[in-house]
């Protein structure tokens, strides 16, 4: 099932997630309507708060921007090694249109439970690595715009409220 994706300022996209005691049908439907929704969006990467929902919940498929990827489950990931740095120009399901340089660490290692409640660590590189970093942020109350200076998140920030301010207007009209 198609979810609604969560619009930034929208104050959820601040809130910190809370873990999943157990991975259960709920979770897997979970898991199933936010891979859905992000193949739907044409993304990479959706974390649960995006779609509303504050659990410690992400999937990623880095596959049709990097070889040998396939759709991955991340149920309480902890980021436990992080290595070397990176520039990437991210973009977000909830900042539609925008996409901005983020230094993120080149390679991690993050421990999960998998769309089973099987505890994994999965080593990540490129495209998935920052991808791992971008959801888990959202995890944590963090979205890109944290990660850029004050001056281009103020910029970003007025630009973004505008452009939501005339989507409002229009629709009222």
């Amino acid at each position: 099932m198609l979810r609604e994706i969560v619009i930034w300022p929208d104050p959820v996209l601040k809130e910190i997630a809370a873990p999943v005691e157990q991975v259960d049908d709920s979770i897997r439907g979970l898991l199933d309507d936010m891979a859905e929704t992000m193949y739907a969006a044409d993304g990479v990467g959706l974390a649960a708060p995006q779609v509303g929902v504050l659990k410690r919940v992400i999937t990623i498929d880095t596959s049709p921007r990097q070889e040998g990827q396939r759709l991955v489950h991340l149920v309480n990931p902890e980021i436990v090694k992080y290595e070397g740095k990176t520039l990437y120009t991210e973009g977000c399901l909830s900042i539609p249109g925008e996409a901005e340089e983020v230094e993120r660490a080149a390679k991690v290692w993050v421990r999960a439970l998998d769309y089973h409640g099987k505890p994994y660590e999965l080593e990540c590189e490129g495209l998935l690595a920052i991808a791992v970093q971008h959801e888990n942020d959202h995890l944590n109350g963090v979205v890109m715009l944290d990660k850029l200076s004050a001056v281009k998140r103020r910029l970003l920030g007025r630009k973004l409220a505008k452009a939501k301010a005339e989507e409002a207007e229009e629709a009222t009209a």
